[in-house]
């Protein structure tokens, strides 16, 4: 590891540390982010070439402080906000809190993430301001995971924040009645991070391991803040598992190889152990989540020693849990492929045939994808490879496309 990777990874550690010192001590959570990513941004270009200072996160949380007060020296309301803090608040709340005060807590980990996952926001919203405020990353490095202009991203990421401070939201926790709602939407936002990482939907590559390595480090924080939520564990364990496989999923030229065809000898076992151990320990105690259920189809798929010797039945009945739990197009989807691999291809198809009037999946070349792979099982060559083609010009993928391109070729060259 190099001296900048070194440091970046400790700035993505304290980034929110930094950015929650700042908000308690003076609220205005965009100003504040504001300022911290230029501390962060002059500690990038600094610490490598002239090395760590000796308490890094009280130099940043230095920097950040200049960075605000030099902001707010050159704006000419700055004389009328100070009077109108000083009536709004008590007397007290002007003195420096002591210096244990000062110092990072789980809470403010948890805040922040609440925060950025706050409901007036849309989902890119969310996302976007979760990697930035939480996650650490710059908006050139988001913009890039996301494929998008920088200056998109930017304006993504300004108006989340204005949209916060126009709602009136609070560096607290969300109340006891709101807060396994707003747990559910932090979750979803991390879930969409990994999804997106681990396969991404547009451009030439399949994986961007940059954000499924942010996605995880940071649902093994939230953990570590929440270790007796089912959900929590259910999710880190099914990123575990499922980023496993990562060597094995693409060739030598990129190419995606199929979970039937991958090498299993280069799978992540470490990764897979513990995924294991996650979701086995967790629905010990936790009633079963819809995390928890797909991290238990994750390791049955984990522990198979090939395709072949995958026990069908036991991932059929987790996927119809699931659906009972959890309904969604996406569930029927993958249960289809599952319970064709039990009940023949046609029981599948089967299950793909009322998904083609939900809107969230009518077109969607996912459905088109799973039902060429039926209709292939099933014999239907002319079939499936329309399936595959309609599949290809529905995805914005290009490994995705390639391998459903080259699908549709070898049922064509075999006629």
């Amino acid at each position: 590891m190099t001296a900048a990777d070194a440091v970046g990874d400790l700035l993505r550690t304290l980034a929110p540390q930094v950015l929650a010192v700042l908000v308690r001590r003076h609220g205005q959570f965009y100003a504040c982010e504001d300022a911290v990513q230029e501390s962060l941004l002059a500690a990038a270009v600094q610490w490598p070439a002239q090395g760590l200072p000796e308490h890094p996160r009280s130099w940043l949380v230095t920097v950040a402080t200049r960075r605000l007060t030099d902001e707010w020296r050159s704006e000419r309301a700055r004389r009328d906000r100070e009077v109108a803090v000083a009536l709004r608040e008590p007397g007290y709340a002007a003195v420096a809190p002591p210096a244990d005060e000062e110092s990072p807590t789980g809470d403010d980990t948890l805040k922040l993430l609440f925060l950025c996952c706050h409901p007036a926001l849309t989902v890119p919203a969310q996302v976007a301001l979760t990697l930035r405020a939480v996650g650490g990353l710059t908006t050139a490095q988001i913009a890039r995971a996301y494929l998008v202009p920088e200056a998109t991203m930017s304006q993504r990421i300004r108006r989340a924040k204005q949209r916060i401070e126009a709602t009136g939201a609070r560096f607290v926790l969300p109340s006891a009645a709101d807060r396994d709602e707003r747990l559910r939407a932090v979750l979803h936002v991390l879930y969409l991070i990994f999804n997106e990482g681990y396969t991404a939907s547009s451009g030439p590559d399949l994986h961007r391991a940059e954000l499924t390595g942010e996605a995880i480090r940071l649902t093994r924080e939230l953990r570590r803040l929440l270790p007796d939520d089912g959900e929590v564990t259910g999710l880190l364990a099914l990123m575990l598992l499922t980023d496993a496989h990562r060597a094995a999923r693409t060739g030598p030229a990129g190419e995606l190889v199929p979970l039937a065809e991958q090498d299993r000898s280069r799978w992540d076992r470490a990764a897979i152990e513990e995924g294991v151990d996650l979701v086995t320990e967790a629905l010990t105690w936790s009633p079963p989540g819809p995390y928890q259920v797909q991290a238990a189809i994750a390791a049955v798929h984990a522990e198979a020693p090939s395709a072949a010797e995958t026990d069908w039945r036991q991932i059929v009945a987790l996927y119809r849990l699931l659906a009972r739990i959890a309904p969604n197009p996406m569930v029927t989807l993958n249960q289809a492929a599952a319970v064709a691999m039990v009940d023949g291809p046609r029981a599948g198809l089967a299950l793909l045939a009322p998904l083609d009037a939900d809107e969230r999946t009518a077109g969607h070349h996912r459905l088109a994808a799973v039902r060429a792979h039926l209709l292939e099982l099933a014999g239907e060559r002319a079939s499936a490879r329309a399936a595959y083609r309609a599949a290809a010009r529905g995805t914005t993928s290009l490994p995705e496309r390639r391998y459903l391109e080259v699908r549709a070729t070898r049922l064509a060259a075999d006629r």
